[in-house]
């Protein structure tokens, strides 16, 4: 089981790839994301392969984990279908392994109930919490936090990746206003000044702080402290802002 130690003013990045999901497939070794941590102070990552099985995208997290356990928090990414469930498999790496969390892209697979709802209730069962990336698919959201009111549901990019829609990302703050089992991840959001209205209306406790990285835009490090900075130029109280940079998902993770 994974085993940390940590304390105040952290800063833990809760959204980095090991393989994303753009065009290329692009790949970032555990050795590239560590190595910008420490340039930029990020002292724990959450990371996740994408564009892949479940089983794959579990041996990389995995082997992440091992090259840096004091570093890296391996989230298992789940890709199910309606002919092929993975179940069993999410189970063994969070029950088994230790995985801390579920990562969901409704790019790669469907969040119809006859495909997902397995996946979140197993996670309701088991307590982890679900990272979701809806491509901002508003009502599938409020379904899913309705149907499993105990499972925590992290909304990736505040709904929707680099969305400039204010009134969107205001019907995604109004729902996690709704349900409090919802809470909103910063990695990609443009509007930054909505990160500020929600902290206002949510709480800065159901706000974490992601980079969607590694990206070379223009570097790895530049691309991390510009996140960073978009958090600190918020100008938001000290409690909230350490809230949103590491302990908001610290106390989700309960690490």
């Amino acid at each position: 089981m994974l085993q940390y130690l940590w304390g105040v003013d952290m800063i833990v990045d809760a959204h980095t790839h090991l393989k994303h999901e753009d065009i290329f497939r692009t790949e970032y070794s555990p050795e590239e994301i560590v190595e910008t941590m420490d340039r930029v102070g990020i002292d724990l990552s959450v990371v996740f392969a994408m564009s892949i099985t479940t089983k794959r995208s579990i041996e990389m997290a995995l082997e992440a984990w091992r090259k840096f356990p004091n570093r890296l928090i391996p989230f298992v990414y789940a890709l199910p279908s309606y002919e092929r469930p993975v179940i069993e498999e999410l189970r063994h790496a969070i029950t088994n392994i230790g995985f801390k969390e579920v990562k969901i892209h409704a790019g790669e697979c469907t969040l119809a109930e006859y495909v997902i709802d397995p996946v979140i209730g197993l996670a309701e069962e088991l307590d982890v919490p679900c990272l979701i990336d809806c491509a901002g698919r508003r009502s599938d959201i409020k379904r899913i936090a309705e149907s499993f009111p105990n499972a925590k549901i992290i909304m990736a990019h505040f709904g929707r990746y680099l969305c400039g829609d204010e009134k969107l990302i205001d019907k995604f703050i109004d729902l996690a206003i709704t349900h409090k089992n919802i809470y909103l991840d910063t990695s990609g959001v443009v509007l930054t000044h909505k990160i500020r209205e929600a902290v206002h209306k949510i709480g800065s406790n159901r706000i974490v702080f992601g980079t969607e990285g590694p990206h070379k835009d223009p570097d790895t490090v530049s691309f991390a402290a510009r996140e960073i900075n978009k958090i600190r130029n918020l100008n938001l109280d000290p409690e909230d802002e350490e809230n949103i940079l590491g302990g908001s998902i610290l106390e989700i993770l309960r690490i």
